[in-house]
């Protein structure tokens, strides 16, 4: 890749879902321009995993996809019934049995909070990611454009440093039930 940029084929790279022993290796030979890795409230590995302070350190900037646990921090979603017959999220094992029933549970903290602030569960939620530095720059799904109205509104919710700690009290790294993906998918983004 780096080859690729001095030949001018390509202006910046970036990796997805690596490791901060891979960021570090990668930087080495051609400066990383960005990493983009799943991060939200309930997906923290970035935090716990020492990946958002290695992109920090090195300048990187980190693109979180799914920064609204691919939805369900919205707080629309109240029953594995929601989902139509095809979506992926029925086999996904956050979205399954009691791991659901827990989850509900921190979300229903998460609209608590967002209602107290003024603001919608996705707005908080996406404000959490965003005070995380100004070089994070998360990339929400959205379908509708009131989605993207309201996923906007978030940028004008600034979250003190008080705030940060209560929602890291009530929500913190590790709370969310079940992993990420399937057990077998999980080995492929081994960092």
């Amino acid at each position: 890749m780096a080859d690729l940029v001095k030949a001018g084929k390509v202006r910046w790279i970036g990796l997805s879902e690596a490791g901060a022993q891979t960021i570090e290796r990668a930087h080495k030979v051609h400066p990383v321009s960005a990493l983009q890795s799943e991060y939200s409230l309930w997906t923290r590995d970035v935090d716990t995993d020492g990946i958002l302070a290695t992109c920090e350190r090195l300048g990187i900037g980190l693109v979180p996809y799914s920064p609204l646990g691919r939805g369900f921090l919205t707080g629309a979603i109240r029953s594995p019934e929601d989902f139509e017959a095809d979506d992926f999220r029925r086999t996904n094992p956050r979205f399954m049995g009691e791991n659901f029933a827990r989850n509900l549970a921190l979300v229903d903290t998460v609209r608590a909070l967002a209602a107290a602030r003024g603001c919608t569960p996705a707005q908080l939620a996406l404000a959490w990611v965003l005070a995380r530095g100004p070089q994070v720059v998360p990339i929400p799904g959205t379908r509708r454009i009131e989605n993207l109205d309201e996923n906007l509104g978030a940028l004008e919710v600034r979250l003190d440093a008080a705030e940060l700690a209560e929602i890291d009290a009530i929500f913190p790294a590790g709370a969310a039930s079940g992993t990420r993906y399937a057990e077998h998918v999980m080995p492929m983004l081994a960092r």
